[in-house]
């Protein structure tokens, strides 16, 4: 099968690559990119441990084809800390124990930076209802809601 050239922004760095048509945006980060933070949970677009931002929105790479990364601005989990500090939303999920076997906590955390570079003042029912679209079957979601409003906290307060 031939492959197709895309160029795309990714975590702040213009990258191009060269993929099947039919490969997934995960596919083409993990096996391609090597950037394998985004997680194959489902691979259907129902557990969000793929989660990236796609050009401000929040989407299931399982679910975007990595043609259609042509031009776009893709933020995934290793663009959020820098080589200082972690996000403070990593920081959190660490503080409140809001992890557990990891593969949901990348598509966890980019779903709540998606939330709060919308909204920096969320409530939790705001909160719960954003991640409703991402599973974990190991920490149960009361320590990641907490993380992600101790996060929001920790942003506006420049922590």
């Amino acid at each position: 099968m031939s492959r197709v050239h895309v160029q795309a922004r990714i975590n702040g760095e213009e990258t191009e690559f060269l993929c099947e048509p039919r490969q997934s945006l995960l596919e083409v980060l993990r096996d391609v990119l090597m950037l394998t933070g985004s997680k194959e949970g489902c691979n259907n677009g129902n557990c969000g441990a793929c989660n990236v931002i796609l050009d401000g929105r929040l989407v299931n790479s399982c679910l975007v084809l990595g043609v259609e990364a042509q031009g776009k601005d893709i933020q995934t989990i290793e663009g959020l800390a820098t080589p200082d500090r972690l996000h403070p939303l990593q920081q959190q999920f660490l503080e409140h124990a809001a992890l557990q076997c990891g593969i949901c906590t990348p598509g966890f955390i980019v779903a709540a930076k998606a939330l709060l570079d919308k909204n920096p003042h969320p409530t939790e029912p705001q909160v719960r209802h954003w991640l409703a679209g991402n599973l974990c079957r190991c920490t149960g979601y009361d320590k990641i809601v907490r993380a992600v409003l101790s996060a929001a906290d920790a942003v506006r307060d420049g922590r």
